[in-house]
């Protein structure tokens, strides 16, 4: 295994910049995740570090060297692709091998590798199978074991979900955190998918136009979004804009129409009388009120949404305020048209500077 270091790497397409010096340090054995909307630079910066595309400008260190203009096959990279890449008319142990065969690896070293890491992804009994006789899952799972057996020193995965349905996704993601975990690669993994990123990854990197607007582990991005477009994008919030009344050290206190809120700073600048906006995820709103009181707010229930063991809650608030809340499914539903106090702890509130422009 092999850490990554990337250095103020730009890439232009003519005129367009797709990636804006982008600076992230990988560890070894690192699941590392790069997560945005579609055209944010991510699948990109993917190629760049694969040498599959060559930066306009900046560095790429593998494993402490600089490998910015080495060819693909000199790095000790393995990608996975999004439709998998299997040789159709190969058998699943031939697929595993051919890597090896290239590189003419001894028979008895590409043997062993080929049967240790059909091992790893539970492929062992489907060796002689070829593609078009395995289900997705299973064609991913083969995909995994080449890179695998190609000995590298990183792991590239470019969206490797994106193909299946959505049972099987939720099942590979602990399959593919189990695999990279065992095998102890590397591994750098492209998706825009917030929930894959969530359950899988070590670290997040969040990007935004060709830029890096936040690196975390997920708990603390989930819970501690940097800016407004990341609270935005990975989960679901509330944005509740208005103008700051009062600051005391990180506490901030915001006013919006009749509402009052406290929360916690997210911008070092927020300033009496500067716009501001809150961030609370729907969970963290209580029906009924927050413990001692805390941001309550009246509201109108103007929609109730039945989510199984969830239910949505949709409300109104002051004549414009919309706000959302999750709770588990109670035995009675709430009822539309019904009058409650909504509330949050101030720990659970971001309040940010209002650009008009992220939220």
């Amino acid at each position: 295994m092999k850490s990554v270091r990337i250095e103020a790497v730009r890439k232009t397409f003519g005129d367009t910049v797709a990636l804006d010096d982008v600076s992230l340090d990988i560890g070894e054995g690192e699941i590392f995740f790069l997560l945005g909307p579609s055209g944010c630079g991510k699948t990109t910066l993917l190629r760049i570090i694969a040498g599959l595309t060559p930066p306009s400008s900046g560095k790429i260190l593998i494993g402490g060297a600089d490998v910015t203009g080495q060819p693909p096959h000199l790095r000790r990279t393995a990608m996975v692709f999004q439709n998998y890449a299997l040789w159709p008319h190969m058998t699943v142990a031939e697929n595993v091998r051919f890597a090896m065969t290239v590189k003419r690896t001894g028979r008895d070293e590409t043997a062993r590798r080929t049967r240790d890491a059909l091992a790893i992804v539970h492929m062992e009994k489907h060796a002689a199978r070829k593609p078009a006789q395995l289900s997705g899952g299973e064609q991913q799972r083969v995909a995994l074991a080449r890179a695998i057996a190609a000995d590298p020193g990183c792991l590239l995965l470019d969206e490797p979900l994106s193909n299946l349905d959505a049972n099987l996704r939720v099942e590979m993601r602990s399959e593919i955190r189990r695999i990279c975990k065992q095998t102890g690669l590397t591994t750098i993994y492209v998706t825009h998918d917030q929930k894959e990123s969530l359950s899988i990854a070590d670290r997040i990197a969040v990007l935004r136009a060709g830029r890096v607007e936040q690196v975390a582990p997920p708990a603390e991005l989930y819970a501690r979004p940097a800016t407004t477009f990341v609270a935005g994008f990975v989960g679901e919030t509330n944005f509740i804009r208005g103008t700051v009344e009062r600051v005391d050290g990180d506490t901030v206190t915001v006013r919006a129409g009749e509402v009052r809120i406290r929360g916690t700073a997210a911008a070092p600048s927020l300033r009496a009388s500067s716009r501001a906006v809150c961030s609370v995820r729907p969970e963290k709103l209580k029906l009924g009120g927050a413990e001692g009181g805390s941001n309550e707010i009246r509201a109108v229930i103007r929609r109730v949404v039945f989510l199984g063991e969830l239910t949505q809650v949709e409300l109104e608030a002051g004549g414009s305020l919309r706000l959302k809340v999750l709770e588990t499914t109670p035995r009675a539903l709430r009822q539309e048209g019904e009058t409650v106090l909504v509330g949050c702890d101030p720990a659970d509130v971001s309040i940010y500077e209002d650009d008009d422009e992220q939220a």
